[in-house]
């Protein structure tokens, strides 16, 4: 079948390859009964992906000149009759984008698989539940007293205005100095992230990440048609030594930097890095977006200065989150930024949110006003040093084995290296089958190029016995597999 298609084009591909069809069958070059290639087959002809091919089979369906035959595969049938055509459903995987289709799941569903009886989840991301109940319930009791005459649940689009004075006065502690007009709160990381790319770029745009990253960052990326240009990280974080080169070759819109105990490896950004992609931000006027989550959980004397309290040009874009530092499944997170940027991400929230969530807002701003929230920070931070430490010994018995790990100085994950002839996944799939959760090293590869040969262990949500009670299992796995 002579089929061509022009990717130049801003015609989508599926209504090209459905265009030509049609002409083909109403012009009587392929008769009724006439059998067309299989998805897979015309995909690899055109050099297309195969939802591509499905989108255009199910134009044609839609248009009733093909059917599909179970077993046997699509054929034209342009004369039958309009009674003789069966009801049909929608079609979901031709009107669903390819993009939300072609979703790699497993990643999603270990991350999600936490709490499970019998489940140990050295996956998830999330901190011990150190508040008592009866502190939680005279927060509450407090903001539902003190708003008895207004309606509180309608917070401003920026976020609720005594939070953000506390969120000040936070980042103050830390080096930066920011006005009520730089801060906005939103829900979570990830769509602080997303609104971030969606007031800034546009389809083609490129924005320099690091590798290996979590995967929400490049998805994020890729559903908004932007490029990610990776470059590796080491145990000091990214590698800046040829980051110039790289910012002069592609034009990136921004740099994203996950800057302390980076997700997956644990690494922090050291010093000298850090000075360099200030210098690099104000040589090309060049954004940075500093993630900055876990900074709080140092396992040392003191924390490492972030990107931000660095930047004398306001060129930092500053995420922060309470994910990692509250209270387990509440969520709130906050950008610092210019009061451009700000005012852009307030008024996405008017379109896609109109509101926030104010109750969440009022117990977080209770906590971080009187101390509790540092205060419970510093205990989550030792907690998980305790269980780092045991992840860690657990990881020493096994490096005889060819197992290498470097122990993070903070945070909550550790990034171990298998020996080369054992693959993550596989691992990780006979880890679940045996009760313990953990995330092997593939997905945090934009490019599926690595990871193969390592696991994301995170020991911030289960107990100390749990933790161990996984990771005598791990090593057990690990063992028959040497």
């Amino acid at each position: 079948m002579n089929i061509t298609v022009d990717k130049n084009l801003k015609t989508p591909l599926y209504w090209q390859i459905a265009g030509q069809i049609k002409e083909k069958i109403l012009s009587g070059e392929m008769g009724d009964g006439a059998y067309l290639p299989s998805e897979r087959r015309m995909a690899n002809f055109l050099g297309v992906h195969r939802n591509t091919i499905i989108k255009a089979y199910g134009e044609l369906k839609g248009q009733e000149l093909i059917e599909s035959v179970v077993g046997v595969g699509y054929r034209v049938t342009l004369k039958e009759t309009v009674t003789e055509r069966s009801i049909r459903p929608v079609n979901w995987g031709h009107v669903i984008k390819d993009e939300y289709i072609d979703i790699e799941d497993t990643f999603d569903n270990i991350f999600q698989r936490f709490g499970t009886e019998g489940e140990i989840s050295l996956s998830v991301g999330m901190p011990p539940n150190l508040y008592k109940d009866s502190d939680i319930a005279n927060y509450l009791t407090a903001v539902l007293s003190e708003n008895k005459t207004k309606p509180t649940y309608l917070t401003p689009y920026q976020g609720d205005e005594e939070l953000r004075n506390n969120i000040i006065a936070y980042l103050r502690n830390k080096g930066i100095r920011v006005t009520g007009k730089q801060v906005q709160v939103l829900s979570e990381t990830n769509q602080a992230f997303d609104f971030i790319i969606t007031a800034m770029l546009k389809p083609g745009d490129k924005v320099i990440i690091e590798e290996p990253v979590s995967p929400d960052v490049y998805r994020i990326l890729e559903l908004a048609g932007c490029k990610a240009i990776t470059i590796p990280v080491d145990e000091d974080g990214m590698i800046c030594d040829n980051l110039e080169a790289v910012i002069e070759a592609h034009h990136p819109k921004f740099i994203y930097v996950n800057s302390s105990f980076h997700d997956p490896t644990g690494a922090t950004l050291s010093m000298e890095r850090r000075e360099k992609l200030i210098e690099l931000s104000n040589t090309y006027r060049l954004p940075i977006v500093e993630e900055d989550a876990a900074s709080e959980l140092y396992f040392g004397e003191r924390q490492t200065p972030t990107l931000k309290s660095m930047d004398k040009n306001n060129n930092v874009i500053y995420i922060y989150s309470f994910a990692l530092t509250f209270i387990p499944g509440i969520s709130l997170a906050f950008v610092a930024g210019s009061e451009t940027l700000i005012k852009s991400l307030s008024y996405l929230v008017s379109v896609r949110m109109m509101n926030l969530d104010w109750i969440t807002q009022k117990i977080i701003s209770k906590c971080m006003g009187d101390g509790m929230y540092l205060r419970k920070a510093r205990e989550i931070a030792a907690q998980n040093k305790v269980r780092m430490e045991a992840v860690c010994h657990a990881l020493d018995g096994l490096k005889h084995l060819g197992v290498e790990y470097k122990k993070p100085s903070g945070g909550v994950y550790v990034w171990c290296k298998l020996p080369t002839h054992i693959d993550s996944k596989k691992l990780m799939l006979q880890c679940r089958h045996e009760g313990v959760l953990f995330l092997h090293g593939e997905p945090f590869y934009p490019h599926k190029n690595g990871g193969k040969d390592h696991l994301r262990i995170n020991y911030s949500y289960e107990s100390l016995d749990r933790v161990e009670a996984g990771m005598r299992i791990f090593c057990e796995l690990v063992k028959k597999y040497t």
